[in-house]
């Protein structure tokens, strides 16, 4: 039986780590359980992943390069929900990543994805809103931005489509428009 290219196996550590990550928070899952899981050895893990940091890195790099790139091409002009769309199926895309962090809040700190939330959070702000926003349109765009965040990440079984209007809706509503 030919053997698993190294992307290959890589995925599949990245594959059994977010689902045990998810599952039991990242401090309470080991790389033996992720290696375990994956058939492989420990060893074997470190060759692909030298440290948990590099590998809870690799998890939420998808999502870090997805709203980054939605960001790049964002255009004020388009408008307040399309924008909010864009930004919408980008996080409905990463939900499962969403949903480790939300599931172990340390993810946040390992990884210092604070930071890049908060740049994202401040430039989707600014796009929606403009340069010299009140504190309360600041809050009404955290509001709707956090919101949908949280909506992709918790309800799960609700159809796309459906969840994508029902979410922007309130978005919207919520910034007042």
């Amino acid at each position: 039986m030919p053997r698993p290219r190294t992307t290959e196996t890589a995925d599949r550590i990245r594959a059994a780590a977010l689902e045990l990550i998810a599952e039991k928070g990242v401090q309470q899952t080991s790389l033996r359980e992720i290696a375990e899981r994956v058939g492989i050895t420990k060893p074997a893990l470190y060759y692909h992943f030298a440290s948990r940091e590099e590998l809870v890195r690799s998890l939420v790099r998808p999502l870090i390069d997805d709203v980054e790139a939605m960001l790049a091409a964002a255009d004020a002009e388009s408008g307040p929900r399309a924008l909010l769309g864009a930004y919408f199926d980008v996080t409905y895309r990463n939900r499962h990543i969403t949903q480790m962090i939300m599931r172990d809040l340390s993810v946040l700190a390992l990884v210092d994805l604070t930071t890049a939330v908060a740049t994202w959070r401040g430039r989707l702000v600014e796009l929606l809103i403009g340069k010299d926003p009140t504190l309360a349109q600041q809050a009404r765009a955290w509001m709707a931005i956090g919101g949908m965040d949280d909506c992709t990440a918790g309800f799960r079984d609700v159809p796309k489509e459906a969840l994508r209007e029902a979410v922007l809706d309130a978005a919207l509503a919520t910034l007042g428009r």
